[in-house]
């Protein structure tokens, strides 16, 4: 595990910060199971990660709130494949996706207010249901 995980341009996850753990995977493998570890645990020192403004540093330890242990470092689990290198690429891409995703700055709210004619459509709309539900309501009051 030597390679740094590059996010972008200026963002990188040093190989200092990664540590790998394998272990026998489940599911589908039959014999091959039993004998080989495919299954590939990375874990990511976030506090580590080199390049990272404060606010898409705190936007990551918010992304990435779930998916701590004890000691804070992101862990990410792959066992979809049988081949253990396939499933180390699946779990370095996932951490590459989600500090990608957090040095997206989302968009700013703008507080709208509905037209005229959608507030009168809404309140049409309901007069339509309202009278719906009542003419409902005196045919069963009839049958009693």
């Amino acid at each position: 595990m030597k390679d740094p995980i590059v996010v972008g341009h200026a963002v990188v996850i040093p190989a200092a910060a990664l540590s790998l753990r394998t272990a026998r995977a489940s599911g589908p493998g039959g014999q091959n199971v039993n004998k080989v570890a495919s299954k590939v645990d990375l874990r990511v020192d976030l506090s580590r990660v080199l390049g990272l403004d404060l606010a898409a540093r705190d936007r990551l330890t918010r992304l990435a709130a779930r998916r701590l242990d004890a000691e804070g470092r992101l862990v990410v689990v792959s066992q979809r494949t049988r081949d253990q290198r396939r499933n180390l690429e699946d779990a370095r891409s996932r951490v590459r996706d989600l500090v990608a995703r957090a040095l997206e700055t989302p968009l700013a709210r703008r507080p709208t207010r509905p037209s005229p004619a959608s507030r009168q459509a809404r309140l049409a709309a309901k007069r339509r249901t309202g009278s719906r539900k009542g003419e409902r309501r005196r045919a069963s009051a009839e049958d009693d």
